[in-house]
């Protein structure tokens, strides 16, 4: 098979594997009485990008070739979500302690894949002689395609008293709505474990020179905070990774609070949350095509301007918005502008930390980019939006989050914004100084 069809087929099963439950997961934990802890579940995912995407780039960049411990992440963490599904399974209500921490275990290893996942990319596409800039985007796609089948896959998979169905009528044992998300999870990643185990070598690059102790724990990519513009682009890649999760918290939620209101229950929007979200995914798909002519024309700094400002509208149009028509139309548009939100600042990112780094440090640099954006990032805004929304929105009986959802979506936007100005006013960019124009 050709060798950017097998990366683009690793890339559609990385992806698959979070899109099974990463948008649906909050309905689940809401029905599961744990919808208080949701801002928790998916600050986790934070805490632990803090420092496991570092310590597995390490153990990558020298000890284990990066596609095996990818491997070797994905059956830890398929392990962790059929453990989910089973507490799920056996009791309505799980031991919260017991389900967080198995929730933990799970992405403390599944984290790391993302970073690991670029590196087995770009290691395998420069030993074959092509460029990362050019080659990388396609196949990156297959990705957020595999994110968006399981997407549709959770929102449409009904299991009801053994009975399996498939559409979009309103029921509440959709998978979207239950641990059967998890087991979806779990059976992907064992199979991507077991793909991982044929791709192509990437050989681990030794250096025979003397090493410090910083080297030697493979802390040198901290070293990049010494160049101003590296310490910018970290540092304000920390405070967008702010907005990375709160959607993913709380669009599914929201959305499907509307079923809480007589007048919007039987509405689409209300009852297929997860497949509409996933319209975000569509626009992800088409808007990487476009990353490498945007790096290229614009450089860095454009390109990460224009995330934050569709961060903006992408909050903005969730405030105005509602499951009627033409209040839907508004959600679309939301939907539409976060794939140039979400790309062109975590994959453009990545490839503009993989050009400024040696080959030493790479799958480090790769994992401390993580720890600022999924990591710190991630964690504090997603913990600030779940303080937000708990203070505006509270659950009802019947299982939606209802409240004042305008006020927390317009506050989202607000920051984005500021974020945005500060970042174009502060971030010194120069054409010349642009490495995609070759």
């Amino acid at each position: 098979m050709n060798i950017k069809l097998r990366l683009a087929l690793m890339n559609f099963l990385e992806f698959a594997v979070w899109g099974a439950y990463l948008t649906s997961m909050g309905n689940y934990l809401g029905r599961a009485g744990m919808g208080a802890e949701i801002a928790w579940f998916y600050a986790i995912q934070g805490i632990v990008s803090i420092f496991m995407p570092t310590i597995v780039g390490i153990i990558s960049d020298k000890y284990v070739q990066p596609q095996r411990m990818l491997g070797i992440c994905h059956l830890l963490a398929g392990l962790g979500m059929v453990g989910l599904f089973y507490l799920g399974m056996t009791n309505a209500m799980p031991d919260k302690t017991m389900f967080i921490a198995i929730y933990t275990f799970s992405v403390a290893f599944y984290m790391p894949t993302l970073a690991l996942s670029n590196t087995t990319a770009f290691t395998i596409l420069k030993s074959k002689g092509l460029d990362t800039v050019k080659d990388f985007p396609p196949i990156r796609v297959l990705g957020t395609v595999g994110f968006i089948v399981t997407m549709w896959f959770v929102n449409c998979a009904t299991l009801d008293n053994g009975a399996f169905s498939f559409g979009f009528a309103s029921s509440e044992f959709k998978f979207q709505y239950t641990h059967m998300q998890f087991l979806v999870s779990g059976v992907l990643s064992f199979v991507l474990f077991a793909y991982c185990m044929t791709l192509p070598s990437c050989p681990i690059v030794k250096s025979e020179e003397k090493k410090s102790i910083t080297d030697m724990f493979g802390l040198s990519a901290f070293k990049l905070f010494k160049d101003k513009k590296m310490a910018l682009f970290f540092i304000f890649s920390c405070l967008l990774g702010m907005s990375l999760q709160v959607t993913n918290s709380y669009a599914t939620p929201f959305i499907t609070s509307f079923k809480g209101d007589p007048l919007l229950a039987d509405t689409f929007a209300a009852n297929n949350a997860t497949l509409l979200v996933s319209i975000s995914q569509v626009s992800e798909a088409l808007c990487i095509l476009m990353i490498p002519f945007f790096l290229r024309r614009y450089g860095i700094k454009i390109v990460m301007l224009l995330a934050m400002f569709a961060w903006v509208l992408r909050f903005g149009f969730f405030g105005m918005g509602n499951p009627a028509m033409p209040g839907v139309l508004l959600f679309i548009l939301s939907c539409i502008v976060y794939g140039v939100a979400f790309d062109f600042f975590n994959v453009s990112g990545g490839l503009f930390v993989d050009e400024k780094c040696e080959p030493k440090v790479r799958a480090s640099a790769q994992g401390l980019f993580m720890l600022m954006t999924n990591g710190l990032g991630a964690t504090i805004g997603t913990l600030l939006a779940g303080e937000i929304i708990n203070h505006y929105c509270s659950w009802s009986e019947d299982g939606y989050l209802l409240g004042n959802w305008q006020a927390c979506w317009y506050i989202f936007a607000a920051y984005a914004l500021v974020v945005g100005v500060l970042f174009a006013l502060v971030f010194r960019y120069k054409k010349e100084d642009n490495a995609y124009n070759k």
